[in-house]
């Protein structure tokens, strides 16, 4: 070997040093790949925090508890609103095929800042405290959502196939967008049907 030759891979050597030396420094200016689909969820449980015994059957003035979560696996902070709506057998719900929310206004809303890899919850009491009853026709006129009463307008047709008066109280999730400024719909929902027969 030449005098070139010792030059280039001692040089090659001190850089190859230099990087390895330099390694934890460098991971908090590039961010290594987690390896991990960054990610949101929403979830509902019943009343005994499982999967099961969620409120169905329900009667006026009846108060029924149940409790909302949202898990952040973004890669990121994240500044959330679960917006909180009810709709009847034929009002739209969210569309997962075209990312699209419903287009009910909120009755109620919870906001969060979830760190990464954590999750938030929170437990969501309602009653339904007043309605008409027309024949074939029920309307919910007066609902409560964690001890606030709002006064509704939300009908529904008595369903023969299935005997009841349907109604669907549901949780959408948003997400703060810093690119638009803006809260922006996840694409994530859940819900519980409810019966509401007089």
């Amino acid at each position: 070997m030449n005098l070139e030759d010792y030059r280039t891979v001692f040089i090659g050597t001190c850089l190859v040093l230099m990087l390895i030396a330099a390694s934890p420094s460098l991971s908090v200016v590039i961010p290594l790949s987690s390896g991990r689909e960054p990610f949101s969820e929403i979830w509902v449980l019943g009343p005994t925090h499982m999967l099961e015994d969620y409120p169905f059957n329900v009667v006026i003035g009846e108060r029924q508890k149940i409790f909302v979560g949202v898990g952040n696996d973004m890669g990121r902070l994240a500044y959330c609103i679960v917006y909180v709506k009810l709709r009847n057998q034929t009002q739209v719900a969210p569309n997962s095929t075209t990312s699209t929310p419903s287009s009910l206004t909120p009755l109620y809303e919870f906001r969060a800042i979830i760190a990464d890899a954590e999750t938030w919850e929170r437990p969501v009491t309602f009653s339904l405290l007043e309605a008409t009853h027309l024949g074939d026709l029920l309307i919910i006129t007066k609902m409560m959502i964690n001890d606030v009463v709002f006064s509704v307008n939300y009908p529904s047709v008595w369903d023969k196939a299935n005997s009841g008066f349907f109604y669907q109280l549901f949780f959408e999730l948003w997400m703060y967008d810093d690119a638009v400024t803006s809260f922006q719909y996840q694409n994530r929902f859940v819900g519980i049907w409810l019966n509401m027969t007089i």
